[in-house]
């Protein structure tokens, strides 16, 4: 398959979508750690975080022959089997369902003061966004490499995927930081994307349409809260 024939330009624009997509769980997750970090750092961390996602994506991708032996079955427990990635998936949900956690608890707990929320460090965040993207990527590399067989083609996707979570993140960051009901609603994704995790690691498949329409829908409502409560407040 060509880049520039209509199949290959096609292929491109699907992918570059499909992982503007996926990537959105990891930019809610990017927002919300970094969110803890003082001000001048927050920035910094967003966008080393996604650099340090696209780096992985590429690496993971021109070891694809390692990400797809992944599959391969190490131990079986009756008719059930378990494989690498059944693993990284499961511990990587459970990361991600502590960390969702702990975070909601800060904010249950800390309240409006600043100073007992914002507790992490520069160099535990980027761990931290290390270690998830290592998880988000796993999927998004199986799923591209299932889609397109043409590796330039989903370097090239993964790039420019990558490049429009960096524009549009500090955006985002900015929104989900200056409205406190939605970095709840954040912080419950990324709960609800840890027990997806876990529950695909244990061969339970849960269409992603789902997931992204209640994330979509949930979204929605809220953003009409939103618009209720500013117009009560300019009535006030």
């Amino acid at each position: 398959m060509e880049l520039l024939s209509v199949e290959g330009l096609v292929s491109l624009l699907t992918l570059t979508f499909l992982e503007i997509v996926l990537g959105i769980d990891n930019i809610v997750f990017i927002s919300i750690i970094s969110g803890r970090l003082p001000l001048e750092q927050q920035g910094r961390a967003r966008n080393i975080g996604i650099i340090l996602a696209l780096v992985v994506r590429i690496l993971m991708l021109l070891g694809v022959s390692w990400i797809i032996g992944l599959r391969t079955t190490i131990f079986t427990i009756g008719s059930f089997s378990l494989s690498y990635r059944d693993l990284i998936l499961i511990a990587g949900g459970l990361f991600l369902l502590a960390k969702s956690t702990s975070e909601m608890h800060a904010r249950l707990e800390g309240g409006h003061d600043e100073k007992k929320v914002k507790v992490t460090t520069f160099r535990s965040t980027l761990i931290q966004i290390v270690l998830l993207d290592l998880v988000f990527s796993l999927d998004s590399i199986l799923t591209a490499v299932g889609l397109v067989e043409n590796l330039p083609i989903i370097i090239i996707a993964i790039v420019i995927s990558l490049g429009v979570m960096l524009i549009f993140s500090k955006r985002i960051s900015t929104f989900i930081n200056e409205h406190p009901t939605m970095k709840i609603l954040g912080i419950s994704f990324l709960m609800m994307i840890g027990m997806l995790l876990i529950v695909e690691g244990f061969h339970v498949h849960v269409p992603k349409g789902y997931i992204y329409f209640s994330m979509a829908f949930a979204l929605a409502v809220e953003i009409l809260n939103m618009k209720i409560r500013k117009n009560a407040a300019k009535k006030v």
